[in-house]
Protein backbone atom coordinates (compact mmCIF):
# COMPACT_ATOMS: atom_id res chain seq x y z
CA UNK A 1 0.00 0.00 0.00
CA UNK A 2 1.22 3.73 -0.78
CA UNK A 3 2.44 5.41 2.04
CA UNK A 4 1.06 8.92 3.12
CA UNK A 5 3.27 11.62 4.94
CA UNK A 6 1.99 15.42 6.87
CA UNK A 7 4.05 18.05 7.12
CA UNK A 8 1.90 20.01 8.16
CA UNK A 9 2.41 24.08 7.26
CA UNK A 10 6.06 24.39 5.99
CA UNK A 11 7.64 27.10 4.11
CA UNK A 12 8.28 26.21 0.72
CA UNK A 13 11.50 25.74 -0.27
CA UNK A 14 12.42 23.97 3.09
CA UNK A 15 9.93 21.61 1.82
CA UNK A 16 10.90 21.49 -2.20
CA UNK A 17 14.39 20.43 -0.68
CA UNK A 18 12.81 17.78 1.86
CA UNK A 19 10.80 16.66 -1.11
CA UNK A 20 13.59 16.43 -4.03
CA UNK A 21 15.50 14.09 -1.06
CA UNK A 22 12.54 11.72 -0.96
CA UNK A 23 12.42 11.75 -4.78
CA UNK A 24 16.30 10.27 -4.65
CA UNK A 25 15.21 7.88 -2.03
CA UNK A 26 11.96 6.62 -3.92
CA UNK A 27 14.55 6.05 -7.01
CA UNK A 28 17.03 4.29 -4.71
CA UNK A 29 14.34 1.94 -3.52
CA UNK A 30 14.78 3.12 -0.13
CA UNK A 31 10.86 3.95 0.73
CA UNK A 32 7.57 3.43 -0.91
CA UNK A 33 5.50 5.38 -3.22
CA UNK A 34 4.70 8.62 -1.35
CA UNK A 35 1.54 10.98 -1.12
CA UNK A 36 3.25 14.23 0.94
CA UNK A 37 0.21 16.57 2.37
CA UNK A 38 1.64 20.16 3.13
CA UNK A 39 0.31 23.48 3.52
CA UNK A 40 2.64 26.32 2.55
CA UNK A 41 2.95 30.32 3.98
CA UNK A 42 1.89 32.31 0.60
CA UNK A 43 4.66 31.32 -2.50
CA UNK A 44 4.24 31.68 -6.01
CA UNK A 45 6.02 28.91 -7.88
CA UNK A 46 6.70 29.03 -11.51
CA UNK A 47 7.37 26.18 -13.62
CA UNK A 48 8.92 25.31 -16.67
CA UNK A 49 6.76 26.84 -19.16
CA UNK A 50 7.53 30.03 -17.26
CA UNK A 51 5.43 33.55 -16.36
CA UNK A 52 4.38 36.62 -18.40
CA UNK A 53 6.27 38.78 -15.37
CA UNK A 54 2.84 39.44 -13.42
CA UNK A 55 3.97 36.31 -10.46
CA UNK A 56 7.37 39.16 -10.29
CA UNK A 57 5.10 41.68 -9.91
CA UNK A 58 2.67 40.37 -7.34
CA UNK A 59 4.36 41.28 -4.32
CA UNK A 60 4.97 37.32 -3.56
CA UNK A 61 7.63 35.37 -2.84
CA UNK A 62 8.15 33.45 -6.38
CA UNK A 63 10.36 30.26 -6.09
CA UNK A 64 11.69 29.27 -9.90
CA UNK A 65 11.17 25.39 -10.19
CA UNK A 66 11.61 22.30 -12.48
CA UNK A 67 7.89 21.19 -12.74
CA UNK A 68 5.81 21.20 -15.42
CA UNK A 69 3.85 24.25 -16.23
CA UNK A 70 3.59 28.02 -15.17
CA UNK A 71 2.39 29.63 -12.48
CA UNK A 72 0.70 29.13 -9.52
CA UNK A 73 -0.10 29.58 -6.43
CA UNK A 74 0.38 27.97 -3.00
CA UNK A 75 -1.03 29.69 0.58
CA UNK A 76 -2.96 28.78 3.82
CA UNK A 77 -6.13 26.94 3.03
CA UNK A 78 -5.14 25.01 -0.06
CA UNK A 79 -3.78 21.37 0.39
CA UNK A 80 -0.89 20.35 -1.39
CA UNK A 81 0.00 16.70 -2.40
CA UNK A 82 3.35 15.49 -3.79
CA UNK A 83 3.09 11.94 -4.48
CA UNK A 84 6.64 10.28 -5.09
CA UNK A 85 5.96 7.38 -7.56
CA UNK A 86 8.40 5.17 -9.25
CA UNK A 87 6.43 4.87 -12.83
CA UNK A 88 8.76 2.13 -13.63
CA UNK A 89 5.46 0.20 -12.44
CA UNK A 90 3.26 1.70 -13.87
CA UNK A 91 4.12 1.51 -17.36
CA UNK A 92 6.59 4.57 -17.20
CA UNK A 93 3.32 6.52 -18.91
CA UNK A 94 3.09 9.75 -17.43
CA UNK A 95 0.19 10.97 -19.23
CA UNK A 96 -2.19 8.36 -17.74
CA UNK A 97 0.28 9.41 -13.81
CA UNK A 98 -1.26 12.88 -14.84
CA UNK A 99 -4.66 11.71 -15.09
CA UNK A 100 -4.70 9.56 -11.97
CA UNK A 101 -3.64 12.30 -9.66
CA UNK A 102 -6.91 14.46 -11.32
CA UNK A 103 -8.78 11.10 -10.56
CA UNK A 104 -7.49 11.53 -6.48
CA UNK A 105 -8.88 15.01 -6.43
CA UNK A 106 -12.14 14.17 -8.02
CA UNK A 107 -12.72 11.41 -5.46
CA UNK A 108 -11.47 13.03 -2.84
CA UNK A 109 -13.93 16.41 -3.61
CA UNK A 110 -17.40 14.17 -4.09
CA UNK A 111 -18.16 13.21 -0.86
CA UNK A 112 -18.47 17.22 -0.44
CA UNK A 113 -20.82 17.43 -3.15
CA UNK A 114 -18.70 18.44 -5.74
CA UNK A 115 -19.04 16.71 -9.42
CA UNK A 116 -15.53 17.55 -10.72
CA UNK A 117 -13.33 16.24 -13.85
CA UNK A 118 -10.94 16.74 -16.61
CA UNK A 119 -11.20 18.87 -19.37
CA UNK A 120 -9.69 18.32 -22.86
CA UNK A 121 -7.07 20.35 -23.46
CA UNK A 122 -6.92 22.02 -19.30
CA UNK A 123 -4.82 20.58 -16.94
CA UNK A 124 -5.83 20.57 -13.67
CA UNK A 125 -9.29 19.40 -12.52
CA UNK A 126 -12.65 22.03 -13.07
CA UNK A 127 -15.79 22.41 -11.82
CA UNK A 128 -18.57 22.60 -14.18
CA UNK A 129 -15.84 22.81 -17.32
CA UNK A 130 -15.48 26.43 -16.37
CA UNK A 131 -13.73 26.83 -12.63
CA UNK A 132 -10.97 25.41 -11.69
CA UNK A 133 -10.27 23.66 -8.18
CA UNK A 134 -6.62 22.18 -8.61
CA UNK A 135 -3.81 23.04 -9.76
CA UNK A 136 -1.38 19.85 -11.31
CA UNK A 137 2.21 20.65 -12.25
CA UNK A 138 4.77 17.31 -12.04
CA UNK A 139 8.59 16.79 -12.68
CA UNK A 140 10.04 13.30 -13.69
CA UNK A 141 13.42 12.45 -12.80
CA UNK A 142 14.65 8.38 -13.51
CA UNK A 143 10.76 7.70 -13.66
CA UNK A 144 10.34 9.15 -10.16
CA UNK A 145 7.67 11.61 -9.98
CA UNK A 146 7.96 14.91 -7.99
CA UNK A 147 5.65 18.09 -7.56
CA UNK A 148 2.28 17.34 -8.05
CA UNK A 149 -1.04 19.01 -7.00
CA UNK A 150 -2.48 22.03 -5.86
CA UNK A 151 -6.21 21.61 -4.13
CA UNK A 152 -7.91 24.98 -2.96
CA UNK A 153 -9.79 24.07 -0.20
CA UNK A 154 -10.52 27.24 1.68
CA UNK A 155 -7.88 29.38 0.17
CA UNK A 156 -7.89 34.01 -0.24
CA UNK A 157 -8.98 33.28 -3.78
CA UNK A 158 -8.10 36.96 -4.06
CA UNK A 159 -4.30 36.01 -4.07
CA UNK A 160 -4.54 34.40 -7.27
CA UNK A 161 -5.51 37.83 -9.01
CA UNK A 162 -1.66 39.12 -8.60
CA UNK A 163 -0.73 36.97 -11.29
CA UNK A 164 -1.78 34.61 -14.00
CA UNK A 165 -2.24 31.30 -12.77
CA UNK A 166 -1.06 28.97 -15.21
CA UNK A 167 -1.79 31.42 -17.76
CA UNK A 168 -5.75 32.21 -16.86
CA UNK A 169 -7.63 35.42 -15.11
CA UNK A 170 -7.71 34.56 -11.50
CA UNK A 171 -11.53 35.12 -11.46
CA UNK A 172 -11.61 31.12 -12.76
CA UNK A 173 -9.99 29.95 -9.54
CA UNK A 174 -12.75 28.49 -6.86
CA UNK A 175 -12.34 26.61 -3.55
CA UNK A 176 -14.21 23.79 -1.82
CA UNK A 177 -16.12 26.61 0.52
CA UNK A 178 -16.94 28.27 -2.32
CA UNK A 179 -18.77 25.62 -4.37
CA UNK A 180 -20.30 24.25 -0.87
CA UNK A 181 -21.10 27.87 0.30
CA UNK A 182 -19.65 26.69 3.46
CA UNK A 183 -16.23 27.15 5.54
CA UNK A 184 -14.62 23.79 5.20
CA UNK A 185 -11.01 23.12 6.89
CA UNK A 186 -8.03 21.14 5.65
CA UNK A 187 -8.52 18.84 8.15
CA UNK A 188 -11.72 17.57 6.86
CA UNK A 189 -10.29 17.17 3.33
CA UNK A 190 -7.14 15.04 4.26
CA UNK A 191 -9.08 11.66 5.17
CA UNK A 192 -10.86 12.41 2.00
CA UNK A 193 -7.75 12.81 -0.13
CA UNK A 194 -5.62 9.79 1.27
CA UNK A 195 -8.87 7.44 1.09
CA UNK A 196 -8.88 8.28 -2.50
CA UNK A 197 -4.95 8.35 -3.20
CA UNK A 198 -4.84 4.32 -1.79
CA UNK A 199 -7.42 3.88 -4.08
CA UNK A 200 -6.17 4.90 -7.21
CA UNK A 201 -2.63 3.81 -6.12
CA UNK A 202 -3.13 0.62 -4.93
CA UNK A 203 -1.06 -1.60 -6.77
CA UNK A 204 -4.55 -3.78 -8.29
CA UNK A 205 -5.53 -0.40 -9.34
CA UNK A 206 -2.92 0.28 -12.50
CA UNK A 207 -5.70 0.05 -15.62
CA UNK A 208 -8.21 0.31 -13.89
CA UNK A 209 -8.73 4.48 -13.35
CA UNK A 210 -11.15 6.84 -15.51
CA UNK A 211 -11.76 10.05 -14.76
CA UNK A 212 -14.70 11.56 -16.14
CA UNK A 213 -14.52 14.58 -18.41
CA UNK A 214 -16.26 17.55 -18.39
CA UNK A 215 -18.30 19.94 -21.35
CA UNK A 216 -18.07 22.04 -22.48
CA UNK A 217 -14.85 23.65 -22.09
CA UNK A 218 -13.92 26.10 -20.05
CA UNK A 219 -14.85 29.25 -20.86
CA UNK A 220 -11.79 30.92 -19.48
CA UNK A 221 -8.90 31.34 -21.98
CA UNK A 222 -5.15 31.64 -20.94
CA UNK A 223 -3.99 35.53 -20.48
CA UNK A 224 -2.24 36.34 -23.89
Amino acid sequence: MPAVVDWGRREYRDALAAMRALARDRRGGAVPDTLILVEHPPVITVGVEGDDGAAASSGLPVVAVERGGRATYHGPGQLVGYPIVDLEARGRDVRRFVHEIEEVVVRAVRPFGITAGHVSGRRGVWVAGERKLASIGIAVDHWVTFHGFALNVDPDLGEFARFHPCGFDGAVMTSITRETGRAVSLAEVKPSVVAAWEEVFAPSAVGDVATPALEPEPIARPVA
